[in-house]
């Protein structure tokens, strides 16, 4: 990270917070609209268009790896015996691999080890007031916010990510979250998307507007600030998840938090299952 563009400001009542937040990015990132619908003419099968099928490419894949595998070996050793046993031997390996790493249970309905890592910060909350909501749905689309929090400081979006601890997590220009060479852009702009959806649908049931805080809390990788603001989205250690949330002033009732979570419970369905 550039030292020169981290500011530990006292934003709010945090003595922790980091803020970088141009005000050109304070309004809304809107919700991308959907794509119409068209018809395509109809094409008739060839052979190179099922050849590539996901099915078969992985087929064909398998078939160059055997043999590949099969000429070498049995060059090496020089017996087309054992080629052909070593071709035979990398298929399987291959398959199985690839069955192993590859599930029929969809991603959604498998809790990261982030999430979970957050949700037992996050437990630790509930006697202080604080209610939470785990892989709620913003309707109409594929996105999901990890975790809803409700209580005495405000409303607050958690993203659980786990990243490759073997690259860096680094910052550019105070806007420009990278994990080693990878732009995050698309990331910060799904968080802050998640979230002003999630502010909507409470505000309209509530009466009044109820800001939704978004963040990303990172596991993995050693995040070289306390918390930073990038792109209207706070972004800190996984283990900072409760202290970045308890860390603020009290701005709702016990009363108000009552009704937001039940509000929030109805407007942003669970994904999977009830929690």
């Amino acid at each position: 990270m550039d030292s020169d563009n981290q500011r530990e400001d006292g934003h709010n009542a945090s003595p922790i917070w980091v803020s970088d937040r141009p005000e050109s990015e304070q309004t809304a990132t809107a919700k991308p609209s959907a794509p119409t619908s068209t018809y395509a003419p109809v094409e008739r099968a060839s052979v190179g268009t099922l050849l590539q099928q996901p099915r078969f490419r992985r087929l064909r894949n398998r078939a160059i790896l055997a043999v590949v595998v099969g000429v070498v070996v049995g060059f090496l050793v020089a017996d087309w015996r054992i080629g052909v046993t070593a071709g035979v031997i990398a298929a399987i390996a291959e398959a199985v691999y690839r069955a192993r790493t590859n599930s029929s249970v969809p991603a959604w309905r498998r809790t990261s080890v982030a999430e979970r890592r957050t949700e037992g910060q996050l437990r630790k909350l509930e006697r202080n007031g604080y209610r939470t909501l785990h892989a709620r749905a913003i309707p109409g689309s594929e996105a999901q916010i990890d975790h809803l929090v409700v209580g005495p400081t405000g409303v607050y979006a958690v993203d659980s990510e786990k990243w490759d601890k073997r690259l860096p997590v680094r910052v550019q220009m105070g806007k420009k979250l990278f994990h080693g060479p990878f732009d995050k852009k698309e990331r910060l702009t799904e968080a802050r998307w998640e979230a002003t959806q999630a502010s909507e649908l409470i505000s309209k049931a509530f009466g009044r507007e109820i800001t939704v805080v978004p963040s990303l809390a990172i596991y993995g990788p050693p995040v070289p600030w306390k918390i930073m603001t990038i792109r209207g989205v706070d972004v800190y250690q996984g283990d900072r998840a409760r202290r970045w949330i308890t860390k603020r002033e009290r701005a709702l009732t016990d009363a108000e938090i009552d009704r937001i979570y039940d509000i929030a419970a109805q407007v942003l369905p669970a994904r999977y299952g009830e929690d």
